[in-house]
């Protein structure tokens, strides 16, 4: 039969105050408010089972967090320090990335003088931002990210990312643009909704 676990008592009222405290928190972290309550059901005298029922857990999570409780106190309502994977690059680096999307591609035709008319950075570089193109640029510069990756960090920092127009510029050396739109004088017929 497996060893009865429960929390051992507060060292001192201000550890009891604060665990009590976090366990009928509404604005906490929820881990921290969950380990708070597991702490004080214990300390109630409800058993493991009981509150992993109640809690909606596994009596193994109550567990092992009454037995971290014991060792730790209120440190121990805390995840271990380093839990969670390493992010693969810093900070410098995901910045890096969002400037770049933020500069003309450097195959974008650009006004220079009335004489040059437009002229690209890079003849042969990307005339529009693609997943793929930050990617590569990001890698000329040294930075070793994927494509999800990339992916990831414009759109946590609210980048959106818009289906490249075909029809406005194409590579196809057939292609002939559209000619002269509309004559300012023609009607435009409104509906009329009834």
């Amino acid at each position: 039969m497996p060893k009865l676990l429960r929390a051992r008592p507060p060292r001192d009222a201000e550890e009891e105050r604060v665990v009590r405290k976090l366990a009928g928190a509404r604005h906490a972290p929820g881990d921290w408010m969950q380990r708070a309550r597991i702490v004080v059901l214990s300390w109630d005298g409800v058993r493991g089972p009981e509150i992993a029922a109640r809690l909606g857990c596994h009596p193994e999570t109550v567990r092992r967090r009454l037995h971290r409780f014991n060792q730790d106190g209120v440190d121990g309502l805390s995840d271990w320090p380093g839990c969670g994977r390493k992010r693969r690059i810093t900070e410098d680096q995901r910045s890096r990335i969002i400037a770049l999307v933020k500069m003309f591609p450097p195959g974008r035709l650009l006004p220079c003088t009335w004489e040059e008319g437009l002229v690209a950075a890079d003849e042969d570089g990307p005339r529009h931002w693609t997943l793929n193109t930050v990617t590569e640029a990001a890698r000329a510069e040294g930075i070793e990210v994927g494509r999800s990756q990339v992916r990831r960090i414009l759109l946590a920092e609210g980048v959106r990312w818009r289906r490249t127009r075909s029809w406005i510029m194409s590579t196809d050396p057939e292609f002939v643009p559209k000619g002269r739109g509309s004559s300012v004088s023609t009607l435009i017929r409104r509906r009329v909704r009834r």
